[in-house]
């Protein structure tokens, strides 16, 4: 495990990220890195920041500090960990520089971070509970590494520019219908198919009905910027929200049980304990539970091959659903990125347009050095993400994140809400194979075995 603590700047933060960066510290600052700043220009960058929040909290930014055991890991590796530390405590809404220092017997990384966040100009709260959570995604981080393998799947999402390039084509369309068609299939009510669709990364509206519902039910996957209408005439007839329920609804045919006593949530009494050895009353009386917990986990699932299909469907949902999750961080990390230059950019291009014209550029740039200095940076940024200057609108780009972080909620609860659905599911599995898998025969394990499999 990696040992973490975390201070305030209050002051001299160029002091500071000029220590971290030390190339002889760094290995010439080979491991040197930064996010929506550069290393250089990284404290003018914070007090433009720090200038436009409300709050009068003296700290101007934190260093955070990862520090490995001797031997543990190497200097690739701890970099690219302090990385995905600084992503995931600061969710792509902070500016940072990170360095892994090599000079002494244990490696370790430093992460400066500004005191306010690029996007509501909000002050980072350092406390016990921020404290814990920075100690609990380091250890998860190293946990999923081992401290020497890179975590499987962790392929980068689209490029902001390449998602919003990314147009609406005829393919897609049929892809959507094959999605529908999917989840009807794997769905036992209207609402369960919902779920699936949200959590196949589609962004849904007009599902409910009713005299003031809309008419038509629309989806729109998380790549592109238009919805599609479930209507006759752009998906088929068979792809209305009315067609779709009653689609549904038609392959029903299981009946709900339910039980006078609820036993789903149990899980089979072990009765290899001395007690029950000793006790053939005891015995009886488990016995009779187990059954019980059996029988209405049967129940519940259908049959067993159910049960197994709805741990497939339910488990590929809720890996869809988060990996649907972090596309989506990738994306609002680089959209908060852009929108923090657009703003510099935006702030400082009347310094940058009276610096061309001044009759004494030299004296103009000493005295706005800072405002000149962010506004070139901002644009050299811009213009490698592929944003058009001209029209340049962060209020838009701003209703763009928003619009992200409400399908990030939406997708999150989703993928959570299915991995309890599975873990209910293999509990009601598990006590099927315990109870049907005994080797040893009694009359209630045959009474049950008879009434749910009446060909034995």
């Amino acid at each position: 495990m990696a040992y973490t603590k975390i201070h305030a700047i209050k002051a001299t933060v160029d002091k500071a990220i000029e220590y971290i960066c030390n190339p002889d510290k760094t290995d010439e600052q080979i491991y040197v890195s930064s996010y929506a700043c550069a290393p250089e220009t990284a404290a003018i960058d914070f007090k433009y920041t720090l200038d436009h929040c409300r709050e009068n909290s003296p700290n101007k930014a934190y260093h955070l500090i990862q520090a490995f055991a001797p031997g543990e890991v190497g200097y690739e590796e701890a970099h690219r960990i302090g990385k995905e530390l600084a992503d995931k405590v600061l969710e792509g809404k902070y500016s940072y520089v990170i360095t892994t220092h090599i000079d002494k017997g244990h490696i370790h990384n430093h992460i400066i971070f500004c005191a306010a966040d690029n996007i509501e100009y909000n002050k980072y709260h350092d406390c016990i509970q921020t404290y814990h959570r920075i100690r609990h995604l380091s250890d998860e981080l190293c946990k999923e590494h081992n401290l020497s393998v890179i975590i499987p799947g962790g392929e980068r999402g689209k490029k902001y520019k390449e998602w919003q390039s990314d147009q609406n084509g005829s393919t897609w369309k049929t892809q959507l219908r094959r999605d529908i068609n999917f989840c009807i299939k794997s769905a036992s009510t209207y609402e369960e198919f919902l779920l699936l669709m949200r959590a196949k990364g589609y962004e849904i509206k007009g599902e409910t009905f009713g005299e003031d519902a809309a008419k038509y039910i629309s989806f729109r996957p998380l790549d592109k910027e238009r919805f599609v209408r479930g209507s006759a005439r752009s998906l088929g007839k068979e792809y209305t929200k009315e067609r779709i329920l009653e689609r549904i609804e038609k392959k029903r045919e299981r009946k709900a049980v339910i039980p006078k006593k609820d036993y789903s949530t149990r899980s089979l009494i072990d009765t290899s304990d001395e007690k029950f050895q000793n006790s053939p009353g005891l015995q009886q009386w488990a016995a009779i539970e187990n059954l019980k917990i059996a029988a209405q986990s049967y129940n519940e699932a259908g049959s067993l091959s159910d049960l197994e299909h709805k741990i497939t469907v339910k488990t590929e949902a809720g890996k869809s659903a988060k990996q649907s999750v972090v596309e989506l961080e990738h994306r609002m990390k680089d959209l908060a990125e852009i929108i923090k230059y657009a703003e510099q950019y935006k702030d400082n291009r009347s310094y940058h347009i009276a610096y061309k014209k001044a009759k004494n550029p030299d004296a103009y740039f000493r005295r706005y050095e800072s405002q000149i200095i962010l506004y070139g940076g901002a644009r050299r940024m811009l213009e490698q993400a592929g944003i058009k200057l001209k029209g340049l609108n962060v209020d838009k780009l701003r209703a763009e994140y928003q619009a992200l972080e409400t399908q990030k909620k939406e997708l999150t609860a989703t993928y959570k809400n299915y991995e309890k659905e599975v873990r209910d599911l293999k509990r009601k599995q598990e006590n099927l194979d315990r109870y049907l898998g005994r080797t040893q025969t009694d009359p209630l394990q045959e009474q049950f075995k008879k009434k749910n499999n009446p060909i034995l």
